[in-house]
């Protein structure tokens, strides 16, 4: 763009900028200043929130993970112990007196691996014989008063318990010893 001859240069002090003092480059008005500092304070604050919405996603993203791994975690649970019956009526059918040995090996055969799979997904029996009882681990179907075991001594399983990736999952049942009566008021 060309100027005027009759058009005068633009002076600095009009335009708004600082006069320029002993060479030194001439200082932006102090609107020019002022919004400066505003973008700069707008931008810290748009970083802050986007460094906040980056921490929040991955939390939220952490949490989703965890939760999904639960529900594979539970339904795998729900999924054996539903097999459960199944694998104590494996027990009963290897127990029971039968004809041919053939059919007694072939379902010692499936037993054995049923049992091992469930094992390999994170099923462990709770073994419970000659134990103390433990209220949060057994549950007692009989008291049974004996003076041949210590008190509250497991005498028998009546059915297995399990736990499951370290969660109870079933609780053994069983027949527990109780110090006779007469004992208990002679200790008194």
């Amino acid at each position: 763009m060309k100027r005027n001859k009759e058009e005068p240069a633009a002076d600095p002090v009009a335009e708004g900028a600082e006069p320029v003092a002993n060479g030194d480059e001439p200082q932006p008005p102090a609107s020019v200043l002022a919004e400066t500092e505003r973008l700069s304070a707008e931008k810290a604050e748009l970083q802050d929130r986007l460094l906040r919405r980056v921490a929040e996603f991955e939390n939220f993203r952490r949490r989703v993970e965890r939760e999904k791994a639960e529900i594979r975690e539970y339904s795998a649970m729900e999924t054996i112990r539903h097999l459960l019956p199944v694998l104590d009526d494996f027990e009963r059918a290897l127990k029971a007196e039968g004809d041919s040995k053939e059919y007694a090996r072939g379902m010692e055969l499936i037993f054995q691996r049923l049992s091992g799979e469930l094992q390999k997904m994170g099923l462990e029996t709770i073994s419970t014989e000659g134990k103390k009882f433990d209220p949060h681990i057994h549950h007692a179907l009989e008291l049974r008063e004996t003076s041949d075991f210590e008190d509250h001594t497991i005498l028998e399983e009546l059915q297995k318990g399990y736990n499951f990736r370290g969660r109870l999952l079933r609780p053994p049942m069983v027949r527990v010893a109780v110090a006779p009566s007469g004992d208990k008021q002679a200790d008194a």
